[in-house]
């Protein structure tokens, strides 16, 4: 042995992983961001025990005389045992992994109790009864311990069946969520109870009931099982007939696509796109925002709610509009479900981010290649695209119409004046300033200290100009001139290269600063007439500008400068 190995020792050893159980409960247990979870996991574990009742009810109570928040979870399933117990209470372990006839998996859900002053569980299989109760579980994680919970084995003199849960506090008391209308929208659109498999021959939880009582009421409401869906109605020469400018939003067509992945062509898929228009949704969702309707508390708009979801257990898990967005915002159309049980999902149930990328890519290109973009350029959508462009050609016909009906009405009701023969209607718009200011130049063309060579309202400054009526234009420097309704503080363009503004009225007064788009300041001087013929002259004044940049106040200068007052048409006008 040489002198350098004999002082080299071997040893080996072993590492085994350890779990922070108490930070671990604490972790899933917050992961559940939305308070309403509680209601999703609930009913899954209800559906899991083979229920087909539910009843579901928040209530406040008083204890000690503090207000507290108490949730009660009853189904008529199978109960539990002590096994079920345990895996009620603990952490990743579930009995039904594995278990494809069932939701839960994970072992994660109940935790979601967790976050609670006390929870209450009473479930009975068979002869036995077991009554458990944990006190203020979330306040012991946080104090580095694993709760404990205590429990009473009873055995029945008849066998019975079925699970009630009772839950104090939960959510530190917060309750501005668990009204009615809020609990029975989230119920009906993210939990097994909401579930889209009616349309795919899954018919065993069809006559399943929920008993629900929100917040706000008294007594329960009777829920059906499944997602709410509108009646089909896209004839759409019918719907023109019926409703005519208003048909695009009265129609409603169901499309129903299943199949396989085409690079994982083991992994199945089912899709439901019922494509519907806004009166359609209205009719049978009452949380949605729109313009004259009172909404109840937690609403949302189309955008917010509507689109393409992903699916597992036919449950709603994430959106993915971003996936057909391609050719603009025709999501909205679409109240739309693509379920796919080899989805992985995170512990929450809210993402469907643990699955592999390469699976989600098959499950987006069959989304937008194989059922969106078929359907948008189906016989379907084509139809669509007639109804509404036959609606728009109706609204603008419509709006024509009721413009002229309005024209005329401010024809008869507008002021006018009378010069040189012509008649000169006072201005609505910036449009009417410049026609003004067109009119009078024709009959007067050095009313103004410029001549106008071009008008464009497309961009920029709407007039160019050269400074008098004699220089050839080669040979001229040429200005920009605006054209104002009414002047106000804030000028959205800029100072540079202006001659002059054309407005008919402002408020601005002597000493007023005006702003441009560039921030430039410029003072408002106002300098009244100092002898018979002159006229009050508008600057806008920078004193290290030697240019000052006139502001022509249509509605003062013409009534100084050519006499000219506007007053109202009469009913035996002729003049055009």
């Amino acid at each position: 042995m040489s002198q350098l190995n004999q002082y080299i020792k071997t040893n080996e050893f072993t590492i085994r992983p350890k779990v922070d159980e108490t930070q671990e409960f604490i972790e899933i247990a917050n992961d559940f961001s939305n308070p309403l979870e509680l209601v999703r996991e609930a009913i899954s574990n209800s559906f899991d025990a083979k229920s087909n009742k539910i009843w579901i009810s928040f209530q406040v109570i008083r204890e000690y005389g503090e207000s507290i928040l108490e949730i009660k979870i009853k189904d008529n399933g199978k109960g539990m045992d002590k096994e079920g117990l345990h895996s009620f209470f603990d952490l990743g372990n579930s009995l039904r992994r594995g278990d494809s006839t069932t939701i839960g998996e994970k072992g994660h859900g109940t935790k979601v109790y967790l976050n609670s002053r006390s929870i209450e569980v009473i479930t009975k299989r068979g002869k036995e009864k077991h009554t458990a109760k944990v006190i203020e579980p979330y306040r012991t994680l946080y104090d580095r311990k694993i709760p404990i919970i205590h429990v009473i084995k009873e055995t029945l003199d008849v066998s019975d069946y079925g699970t009630e849960i009772i839950i104090k506090g939960y959510n530190n008391n917060r309750r501005d969520k668990f009204t009615h209308e809020i609990l029975k929208d989230y119920i009906n659109w993210f939990t097994k109870f909401g579930s889209v498999e009616l349309h795919f021959d899954q018919d065993e939880l069809k006559n399943s009931k929920l008993y629900l009582k929100g917040l706000n009421v008294t007594e329960y409401e009777e829920v059906s099982f499944g997602h709410v869906f509108p009646i089909e109605n896209y004839d759409v020469s019918k719907l023109f007939d019926e409703y005519m400018v208003k048909a695009p939003d009265y129609y409603c067509k169901k499309i129903i696509k299943v199949g396989q992945l085409k690079n994982f062509p083991e992994i199945k898929y089912e899709a439901v796109f019922y494509i519907e228009g806004n009166k359609v949704k209205q009719s049978y969702n009452n949380m949605l925002r729109r313009k004259g309707y009172s909404a109840p508390t937690g609403a949302y708009t189309v955008q917010e709610r509507y689109g393409i979801w992903l699916c597992k257990d036919y449950i709603p898990i994430q959106k993915k509009n971003e996936w057909v967005t391609y050719k603009g915002s025709e999501y909205t159309k679409f109240h739309a479900f693509f379920n796919c049980q080899d989805l992985r999902l995170t512990a929450n149930r809210g993402s469907v981010d643990n699955t592999p990328q390469e699976i989600l890519d098959d499950i987006r290109q069959v989304v937008y290649e194989e059922i969106y973009s078929k359907i948008i350029e189906g016989d379907d959508w084509r139809q669509l695209e007639w109804l509404e462009e036959e609606a728009n050609g109706y609204r603008t016909t419509e709006k024509e119409n009721k413009d002229f009906e309005w024209r005329k009405t401010r024809i008869n009701k507008s002021n006018i004046a009378i010069y040189e023969g012509l008649t000169l209607v006072q201005p609505q718009r910036e449009s009417g300033v410049f026609a003004l200011a067109i009119q009078l130049t024709t009959v007067k063309p050095s009313i103004f200290p410029f001549q106008i060579l071009d008008y464009d309202t497309h961009a920029g400054i709407d007039v160019i100009v050269k400074g008098d009526h004699t220089t050839p234009i080669y040979h001229s420097k040429l200005y920009y001139v605006e054209f104002k309704q009414y002047l106000q503080n804030s000028f959205n363009h800029s100072f540079v290269n202006l001659h002059s503004i054309i407005c008919w009225d402002t408020d601005i007064k002597h000493g007023d600063i005006i702003e441009d788009i560039n921030k430039e300041k410029r003072k408002m001087i106002i300098s009244p007439p100092t002898q018979r013929g002159e006229h009050t002259k508008y600057f806008l004044d920078e004193p290290r500008n030697p240019h000052k940049i006139e502001v022509f106040v249509l509605k003062h200068y013409l009534k100084e400068k050519l006499n000219i007052e506007f007053r109202p048409r009469t009913s035996t006008e002729v003049h055009n």
